[in-house]
């Protein structure tokens, strides 16, 4: 059994509270709008500071993702893409030296599909730190979790904002790395504002769990990343990007990365 204490995202966060700092979280889809694009942002993110990024695996019937991030895979899929794909694209980049903190967003059906323990040994090998498995309930999740912690793995579970506290504390037992907290109940998608019952309830489950708490869903300006950060160890923004990766789909790829770079460089400012 390998140690998870040597895995890169749970080092991220164990530096990042030693010196009191909180993180930004990019999400991008996986091979939009192509591997290319991908490739180039992961290195970008890592010049700017970036610790730790979500890598979203296209899925024909995603639950949780809004129609920004559910329209990207479905383009990454019709144009070609696969598992394996994702998976030599990781391994690139680790071979080029490339030090991100990489937690692949992934549905159980395509997990359970490739075989629970081969697909997880894949994931691992290639380079990945962790996985969220945004379908996967907390009475399903034994399994997987000592699997993931055989090859070190972390695996991160989600939080609702309706979920009851006593449900709240035995997810955070159970995640590694770090525990995702949705700020709205629902899909994911840009939003003006953020409950402020919310933010609160990050700052209270903190109280009781080591585990760093990260927020996600509708995080999409700087102000947000700040107000967040106030209560939570980091803020995960998934659908603003991928919006800006769709309007400048007809750029080169080096303007593209650019743009997208200057866009997660603004939203990491306040916490920088």
């Amino acid at each position: 059994m390998r140690n998870l204490n040597d895995n890169r995202l749970v080092k991220a966060f164990t530096k990042l509270r030693s010196s009191a700092s909180k993180t930004l979280m990019p999400f991008i889809t996986a091979g939009y709008p192509d591997l290319e694009t991908t490739r180039a942002l992961l290195d970008d993110f890592g010049h700017r500071g970036v610790k730790v990024c979500e890598l979203g695996i296209p899925f024909s019937d995603p639950i949780a993702d809004g129609p920004t991030i559910q329209a990207s895979y479905a383009e990454a899929l019709a144009g070609g893409l696969t598992s394996e794909k994702i998976l030599d694209l990781v391994r690139s980049y680790r071979a080029d030296g490339g030090q991100l903190a990489l937690v692949a967003m992934v549905s159980y059906s395509i997990v359970y599909r490739h075989d629970v323990s081969q697909y997880l040994a894949k994931l691992a090998e290639a380079g990945f730190d962790g996985l969220i498995v945004p379908d996967l309930p907390l009475e399903e999740a034994a399994t997987l979790e000592s699997l993931a912690d055989a090859r070190s793995l972390a695996n991160v579970m989600l939080i609702a904002p309706t979920t009851v506290r006593i449900r709240q504390l035995e997810i955070a037992k159970h995640s590694r790395g770090f525990i995702y907290f949705m700020s709205v109940a629902g899909i994911t998608g840009e939003r003006d504002k953020l409950p402020a019952e919310t933010i609160q309830a990050v700052g209270e489950l903190r109280k009781h769990t080591g585990t760093p708490v990260c927020m996600g869903f509708g995080i999409s300006k700087p102000h947000h990343v700040a107000e967040v950060c106030k209560s939570a160890d980091g803020a995960i923004v998934g659908s603003a990007i991928v919006h800006r990766l769709n309007d400048s789909r007809t750029d080169s790829v080096s303007k593209r990365v650019a743009k997208i770079g200057e866009f997660v460089g603004k939203l990491f400012e306040p916490i920088k």
